[in-house]
């Protein structure tokens, strides 16, 4: 007797036939910054021609990856959510580092370099920058992680006095683990890593360097980390 095909299957398959491509995938890391960008930027970046990028994006928006909007002549598109950018950032800790693309020029050796230092991951911070956070907060007991991730009542109450707003009314997690796939250990993700992201730019305590998602921590930065999580300034460089 043969048995019934899963539903599922179909769509999974051509959920991965859009990751497929090393040009949309390409497109889907670059979005991770959390920003909308046009489709010539994404061209330009990717070294293709607009009309290819056109295309790509079309396909991805069609199957729900990305979501556009347009003003004036302009097309913009991002990640159609956090599940998607958690997918993503899932699917990426999985490249083993051994079958990376090794850089090709001393720039992009340097850009690399950058983003496993720290970068934004949709809208929380990642590389060696979110795991120095994660373990702070971890080690002050503000955050556990041996039974899932969750912010304490000491964590809660840290953020408050950090005057970092917390929103508890949607269905977001307020806290998760994002598996980093430069440091290959979780890092804060969920409501709590937004807010720290969030805050962590608006106070110029990080700020965004190059064109894509990496960031460094200001002199005001390491002086904030230190006296808020007792984090030393070479950790976060």
């Amino acid at each position: 007797m043969t048995r019934p095909k899963d539903p599922v299957g179909p769509g999974l398959a051509a959920l991965a036939g859009l990751m497929a491509d090393e040009t949309r995938a390409g497109f889907l890391l670059v979005l991770l910054d959390g920003r909308a960008w046009t489709a010539g930027e994404l061209a330009r970046h990717a070294g293709v021609a607009p009309s290819t990028a056109s295309e790509h994006l079309g396909k991805l928006v069609a199957g729900g990856l990305l979501s556009e909007e347009r003003q004036g002549r302009h097309r913009y598109v991002r990640l159609a959510d956090a599940r998607v950018a958690q997918l993503v950032e899932d699917l990426a800790a999985h490249v083993r580092p051994n079958t990376a693309e090794p850089p090709r020029t001393l720039r992009e050796s340097s850009a690399g370099s950058a983003m496993a230092r720290g970068r934004t991951c949709y809208d929380h911070l990642a590389g060696r920058l979110g795991i120095a956070l994660t373990d702070a907060l971890t080690d002050r007991g503000l955050l556990r992680q041996d039974t899932g991730f969750a912010l304490t009542d000491a964590g809660l109450r840290w953020f408050d006095s950090a005057g970092i707003g917390l929103d508890r009314t949607g269905r977001r997690p307020l806290t998760r683990a994002c598996l980093d796939w430069t440091e290959r250990r979780p890092h804060l993700a969920g409501t709590a890593g937004a807010a720290l992201c969030r805050h962590a730019l608006d106070a110029r305590w990080c700020v965004r360097i190059g064109s894509e998602r990496a960031v460094k921590v200001t002199p005001e930065g390491e002086r904030a980390f230190a006296e808020l999580l007792g984090i030393e300034a070479p950790a976060l460089r």
